[in-house]
């Protein structure tokens, strides 16, 4: 969709493999019909979803990259990490992605206790109907399951009065280093990229270190047009982008028809002066 690359490109979305809603060849089927050309699945700290959106894609007649969105801790706070174009076989990655996954189901007792002190029972129960695995239970199932109860309008309203930091039902993760996320990307022969820069909380002085160090370890993109972006954040990690020299990537980040904020494919395209992380891909 530049004028370097006609291609619809989404390179970030979720199926219910992690906590998106659509089966991952339902979501390759959706992104098809929007005109999508080239589609990542980059479920969380998970690649079960990978062989079935393949064989979609393949049948669609549409390129599929196989993605992974890693929960990271730097500084104190949850960054993810988006890796494309990986081996979902590769063994130190699923190692550590099953690593990864193993704190979720603790921390999802702790957030129903929470929860169920101001309240609101049967939470863990609740969430754990929107996923099956306790190993992938998630803040999103959890927010689902309250808006199922009638607790909240909807997932946005949940995420200003619950599940976040100061509200009932938050509970920090400990999840991977930054290094050991980038390695686990790099060792399986794909290519690291920041997610969504524009949803972190940190300062200039915090972000510098963490672009930089980021580099030093053989990151090479950034998310620059994203569904968890707003227009002005686009020029912002655009300039980012051409700063530090990162590859640029575009993806919806879409989780599910009623809940996404931008539909598969339907982003504008990169700024014209940037560097597509799939330039060299096709």
């Amino acid at each position: 969709m530049t004028m370097e690359s006609p291609m619809n490109v989404d390179l970030h979305c979720h199926s219910q493999v992690s906590d998106g809603l659509l089966a991952p060849d339902e979501l390759v089927a959706r992104a098809h019909r929007n005109g999508v050309d080239v589609l990542a699945l980059t479920d969380h700290d998970e690649v079960g979803g990978l062989v079935q959106a393949a064989e979609a894609a393949r049948t669609l007649g549409m390129r599929f990259v196989p993605g992974v969105e890693i929960s990271v801790t730097w500084a104190g706070d949850t960054v993810h990490i988006v890796g494309l174009r990986i081996d979902p076989d590769d063994a130190r990655l699923v190692e550590g992605l099953r690593e990864t996954r193993s704190g979720r189901e603790r921390r999802g007792r702790e957030m129903a206790e929470q929860l169920a002190a101001v309240g609101i029972p049967g939470a863990f129960e609740g969430a754990l109907a929107h996923v099956g695995n306790p190993q992938l239970i998630s803040r999103t199932h959890f927010a689902r399951f309250l808006v199922e109860q009638g607790v909240c309008r909807d997932v946005s309203d949940v995420f200003e009065n619950y599940l976040v930091e100061g509200k009932p039902g938050y509970v920090p993760m400990r999840w991977a280093a930054l290094s050991d996320a980038v390695d686990w990307i790099l060792g399986a022969g794909g290519v690291a990229v920041i997610a969504h820069p524009g949803r972190y909380h940190y300062t200039p002085l915090q972000f510098h270190a963490l672009y930089d160090e980021f580099l030093q370890l053989g990151g090479r993109g950034i998310e620059v047009v994203t569904g968890s972006h707003t227009p002005e954040q686009y020029r912002e990690y655009a300039e980012v982008a051409k700063r530090y020299g990162f590859l640029a990537s575009r993806g919806s980040d879409f989780h599910a028809p009623s809940e996404s904020r931008i539909d598969l494919g339907r982003l504008p395209p990169l700024p014209a002066h940037l560097t597509p992380i799939w330039g060299e891909w096709f």
